[in-house]
């Protein structure tokens, strides 16, 4: 019963922590600085960790160990708009550009090494193919497949868990409500940070982004649904 949660910062990863931290005896968490656009997401881990243990003396007990490991080599070899101050558009194929080629293969590649180490057995990402934006790491078979390479190549018996893979962004707001109440919703808005272009100066109902990009779109959707059904 432990895990190692892929904790980035953000709306999805922050729902999943406060998901394994109900499940797991012991929870650790993992970050990535590949040199993004929005790298104010890492300096919300912290924060979020401290107070996300203040809502449940469980949660408390039970969050461990943070790692944040140094990737700044895929954000050199990345020409996206997540790694470069360059406009967010999609190809002919309708992938956007803010899809950062191998990100979520070797996010789950390190997370494994990390947990091979710690002991740790299930690893949790917040990724979604309801709403994950044609970006094809995200997908279920991607995932499940990972699990396949991750395990023959290192002779473990890990557990790719994807909490959020078939809700959509009103549902993530919802779960969030289930597992912390409207606590934990508070936090996801104050704390949490989604927008592509790193932008915390302005706030919105739903927490703090540039309010165009496909990140606070997808956001500002799910809370407009999110609150609607709660009517």
């Amino acid at each position: 019963m432990t895990a190692l949660v892929l904790f980035s910062g953000g709306q999805d990863s922050t729902t999943c922590l406060a998901w394994a931290l109900a499940r797991f005896e012991r929870v650790e968490t993992i970050g990535f600085d590949y040199r993004q656009r929005h790298r104010v997401e890492l300096d919300q881990r912290s924060i979020i960790r401290s107070e996300i243990v203040k809502l449940d003396p469980q949660w408390a007990a039970r969050l461990g160990d943070d790692h944040l490991l140094d990737l700044g080599i895929l954000g050199e070899i990345s020409a996206t708009a997540m790694t470069r101050d360059i406009a967010i558009i999609a190809d002919e194929k309708g992938l956007p550009n803010t899809f950062v080629p191998g990100r979520n293969l070797m996010f789950f590649t390190l997370a494994a090494a990390v947990a091979f180490r710690r002991g740790l057995r299930h690893l949790i990402g917040g990724m979604c193919e309801t709403d994950y934006s044609g970006y094809p790491d995200c997908r279920d078979d991607t995932l499940k497949a990972m699990q396949v390479a991750l395990n023959l190549g290192m002779e473990k018996n890990f557990v790719v868990e994807t909490p959020l893979m078939w809700l959509d962004k009103g549902d993530t707001w919802r779960l969030a409500e289930t597992l912390g109440g409207k606590a934990l919703v508070e936090l996801v808005i104050e704390a949490t940070h989604s927008c592509y272009l790193g932008e915390r100066s302005r706030k919105w109902d739903w927490g703090y982004g540039c309010g165009a990009c496909p990140a606070c779109q997808l956001r500002a959707g799910g809370w407009k649904k999110y609150r609607a059904e709660k009517v």
